[in-house]
């Protein structure tokens, strides 16, 4: 019995979709190729561009809150590091401890409530450079084994789409960091591979979200 399936992604613009001029990114890819038979969808898109890990702690269950149901099968979809490990003035805008910590809280919290999680990597920035990437392959591994002890599902993506010729070429003739429709179409193929259908129809797990947790502050 799938009943109501209620997924928020959060994160940052490369979840929003950024750049894609069917507006569809790799969120409403991957809901689109989503069958759960018994079970109705609905997706939350919650990306924000620029967003750290940071900033999507600090918003996520006042946002994700309103969007649950208590007697739902209500799911989180994770994705962000792209933002933090950009350089400014001469250091990163998160340093990739806190970037761990930030995601080991949000997994945390998806436990207590009984919310199935899944996380997605962070897709490399094109313009940002080779020191750039090296910096996200770095974080990689450490995201991948903050979820193995968490036991939620990994998904890495950074380093083949560092390689994936549509992803590059779209992004350097776009802003440099956004791609298009077919770098999208790429990421949400990335995502499904992983073994998103097995996710998403794997029944729930724990208490309902109860109605006194809408609202409750970012932990």
């Amino acid at each position: 019995m799938a009943g109501d399936i209620r997924v928020c992604f959060i994160g940052d613009s490369f979840v929003q979709g950024v750049g894609d001029p069917e507006y569809r990114g790799w969120v409403g890819r991957v809901l689109q190729a989503t069958r759960v038979p018994g079970g109705e969808v609905t997706g939350f898109n919650l990306g924000i561009r620029r967003n750290t890990s940071d900033e999507v702690l600090a918003r996520c269950w006042e946002e994700v809150s309103r969007r649950l149901s208590p007697g739902a099968d209500n799911r989180l979809v994770v994705s962000f590091g792209s933002n933090d490990a950009v350089e400014e003035d001469g250091s990163v805008r998160v340093a990739p401890e806190r970037t761990l910590d930030n995601l080991t809280q949000l997994l945390t919290e998806c436990a207590r409530r009984g919310m199935p999680a899944l996380v997605v990597g962070p897709p490399p920035v094109c313009s940002a450079g080779p020191a750039h990437l090296e910096r996200l392959l770095s974080l990689n591994h450490r995201l991948e084994a903050v979820c193995t002890r968490a036991g939620v599902p990994w998904v890495p993506v950074t380093e083949a789409l560092a390689q994936d010729r549509v992803w590059r070429a779209e992004a350097e003739s776009g802003d440099g960091a956004h791609p298009g429709a077919g770098g999208y179409t790429g990421l949400a193929a990335l995502v499904l591979a992983a073994g998103w259908q097995r996710w998403i129809s794997a029944p729930g797990h724990g208490p309902a979200v109860t109605p006194g947790a809408a609202g409750s502050p970012a932990v």
